[in-house]
């Protein structure tokens, strides 16, 4: 069974917490307040669980000393089985608890959505899920904002990206990333044959200006007249803007906006993500190389869902999780999926801290 491990430093911390979050001055940066203040909520959390652990102990101890009583030892034994089935999930969710949360759970999100093989069909599914998730974070109390769209001639989306503003969005989301498999008939089908088409999903932390820092001379932009569906305005103004990072390459393209200003601002707000997920890719490779198990790759190309409309299924591969329920997933309902993605990620670092704990 695990050792209890020092809660001491945490009880300090929980001390320096309550004195920041005691200072007025502290709430006129809301998003370290609302850090501070989630950090407070969950060390108060664990060093209620550390509360529990005594507890059970002493009353395992006096059970204990029961065992030979004629007529308190039977029940004494039946206590003591079930006091430490208690003790050692309550000491395994300490140990989880312990593990700080990753810096990105606690940003707003950019999602980006491309349609991937199926032609037009694969545009209607980006389609399908841009609303998906749009109706989870409505559901959620989250705000969406779209930044940049390419339509495709039947209204569905080559690309979609859109920023998702909230508590625990990227916390929520990360494991979205990959490509999503989608097996239905489609709407220009005459013979009724079921056909299959993807869309991939990338789930990006926002990046601040103190996280990516980027040189001017790095960047090369074009300003033109935006083309394709959107407006009057839009249309007849060389207001959209298309940034290339020279040192890697990336590209993004914004046109949503009629001020060529706010399609910049954009657009630099889509490239920061995308090189703040390039350097965390970098950091999860050679941290990938010790670490013994992990919810799939993370890696985009890699197809970590599949959407069955006849057999009304979704099927999670990673977990091997699947639901009937295909038009309440589709509607917004991800949490039972969700849910058990964070539970299986949970259990894995159980794993590698027990490992750890034991090599």
């Amino acid at each position: 069974m695990h050792q209890t491990p020092d809660l001491d430093p945490f009880r300090k911390r929980l001390g320096e917490l309550e004195k920041e979050l005691a200072d007025p001055d502290i709430f006129k940066d809301q998003r370290r307040a609302a850090s501070l203040s989630r950090e407070h909520r969950r060390i108060e959390q664990l060093l209620g669980l550390g509360d529990d652990i005594k507890t059970s102990e002493k009353t395992l101890t006096e059970n204990r000393l029961l065992l030979d009583d004629e007529e308190l030892g039977e029940m004494a034994a039946e206590e003591i089985e079930i006091l430490e089935a208690k003790l050692k999930e309550t000491k395994e969710n300490l140990l989880l608890a312990m593990i700080p949360a990753e810096d990105a759970d606690e940003r707003n999100t950019i999602i980006e959505i491309r349609a991937g093989t199926g032609g037009e069909e694969a545009s209607l599914f980006a389609s399908d899920l841009l609303r998906m998730y749009s109706r989870y974070a409505e559901e959620s109390q989250w705000s969406i904002e779209r930044l940049s769209e390419s339509i495709s001639e039947t209204g569905g989306y080559k690309e979609v990206i859109f920023s998702v503003k909230g508590e625990d969005v990227f916390a929520r989301l990360k494991f979205e990333s990959g490509v999503h498999r989608v097996q239905r008939v489609p709407t220009t089908e005459a013979n009724g044959r079921i056909h299959t088409s993807t869309a991939t999903v990338a789930v990006l932390p926002e990046a601040e200006e103190v996280d990516i820092e980027i040189d001017p001379n790095d960047l090369e932009i074009n300003v033109c007249r935006a083309s394709g569906p959107g407006g009057q305005g839009v249309n007849t103004t060389d207001s959209a803007v298309q940034l290339l990072h020279k040192p890697t390459g990336l590209t993004v393209y914004c046109a949503d906006e009629r001020s060529q200003l706010k399609n910049k601002n954009k657009a630099m707000t889509v490239l920061r993500a995308r090189l703040l997920n390039l350097r965390q890719e970098e950091e999860r490779e050679k941290y990938a190389a010790n670490r013994r198990r992990q919810i799939g790759t993370g890696d985009r190309s890699e197809r970590i869902r599949t959407y069955n409309f006849p057999q009304s299924r979704m099927t999670d591969h990673r977990i091997g999780h699947s639901t009937r329920n295909l038009t309440e997933v589709m509607d917004g309902g991800l949490n039972e999926v969700l849910d058990a993605l964070i539970e299986e990620d949970r259990r894995l670092r159980l794993e590698e801290i027990s490992a750890s704990q034991g090599s």
